[in-house]
């Protein structure tokens, strides 16, 4: 988008303005799961290359 575009203006303008907005909803949705749930037994850690190729062989 060219930055003279007045359209481009408004609605670059308009994200930054609700932007704050945003972050209080994802930060109040990471709260909330932290309550829901403290301990994720769902998760499993990225491997790394190096353990792949070593138990590999």
């Amino acid at each position: 988008m060219d930055s003279s575009d007045p359209t481009a203006r408004k609605f670059e303008s308009a994200i930054v303005a609700v932007s704050p907005l945003f972050d209080l909803v994802l930060s109040v949705g990471e709260r909330i799961s932290r309550i829901a749930e403290p301990v994720d037994y769902e998760y499993y850690p990225v491997r790394e290359d190096e353990e792949e190729e070593s138990s590999g062989d």
